[in-house]
């Protein structure tokens, strides 16, 4: 019987077809044999103490104008699964946190979920970087203004980032002596209740902020670097960062080497890396992107790799 691989993502019908990674791993399935489904977050649910959803059976298509197909809704014990892949988008919010445990249940009950629920609460992809400190420049979380602004006065130059946005959202370069430094931290904070994160500025973003893939501790050999547009200091794709595929260096097999340990005990089997000059500045566990754009310079495969480790995972379980 073909291994059954559900996927909670958001809407497939509105993704970026051209680049989107969640794609890429139902096409590897697919070309794997996998019978795949597809729930949104709201289609999960618990009854009687059991994880339950209303799932679509998927077909998916290498087309850009047709990628996908639905079949009628069914009804099914999340159980029924062999693999569930969790690639819903931040915001981590408290929806994304009851979906992960409805999943934790389905967990309970024998189905391999990737990456771990527990380890997606646990793991925010800023302060589970901190856990490293030894791999990040001078780094500060808080919310207090003073501390902050402290904090500018001693390195001059500094990131100031919200811990819970994606996409380059609400990051800011404050440097010392800056005109509305203040105001900025009382936005970022809420007024001094919520907390952010500051980071030493590392020049080397100017060639590129890396992201680096990482499939059950083993990194793949090649990175995206997002390199910011000339007067910007995100290298966010979203914030208008280009792409360059570029060879791992030493540094970054010594820097996931520092890591990958921590990953695979927390049953975090797909995480990217994003490093920046010789510095990790966050640990992405939710869903990472640039499988496309890696492979379509390489041609590594990533997707078809991770499908490899989820099948040697799916008959480790079944002993």
């Amino acid at each position: 019987m073909p291994l059954k691989l559900l996927i909670v993502m958001d809407d497939i019908r509105h993704i970026n077809i051209h680049k989107d990674s969640s794609i890429a791993m139902l096409w590897a399935a697919a070309k794997r044999g996998f019978e795949l489904y597809y729930a949104e977050q709201q289609d999960v649910f618990i009854r009687d103490g059991r994880a339950f959803g209303h799932l679509k059976p998927l077909t998916v298509f290498e087309n850009t104008s047709r990628w996908f197909e639905w079949g009628q809704t069914v009804c099914m014990a999340l159980s029924d699964m062999n693999v569930i892949l969790m690639r819903k988008d931040p915001p981590f919010d408290m929806r994304f946190i009851y979906t992960t445990y409805i999943l934790e249940r389905a967990e309970q009950e024998g189905v391999l979920v990737v990456n771990k629920p527990q380890s997606l609460r646990d793991c925010n992809e800023k302060l589970f970087a901190t856990q490293f400190a030894h791999c990040m420049v001078p780094t500060l979380v808080s919310s207090q203004m003073g501390l902050l602004k402290q904090f500018i006065v001693e390195h001059n130059d500094v990131i100031v980032k919200p811990l819970d946005g994606m996409g380059g959202a609400g990051i800011f370069r404050l440097q010392h002596g800056g005109l509305n430094i203040g105001a900025t931290l009382e936005t970022l904070t809420e007024q001094g209740s919520l907390m952010v994160m500051a980071q030493r500025y590392i020049p080397e973003i100017v060639k590129g902020d890396k992201r680096i893939l990482v499939i059950d501790g083993v990194p793949i050999p090649f990175c995206l670097a997002r390199v910011p547009q000339q007067g910007e200091t995100r290298g966010n794709l979203a914030a208008g960062g280009s792409g360059v595929p570029q060879l791992l260096s030493p540094r970054d097999y010594w820097l996931v080497n520092q890591v990958s340990a921590e990953l695979k005990r927390r049953g975090l089997i797909f995480v990217g890396l994003d490093v920046i000059g010789d510095y990790i500045t966050e640990i992405n566990v939710t869903s990472p992107t640039c499988i496309r754009e890696i492979d379509k310079r390489f041609n590594v495969g990533i997707a078809d790799k991770l499908m490899q480790v989820i099948e040697q995972k799916i008959s480790q379980k079944r002993g």
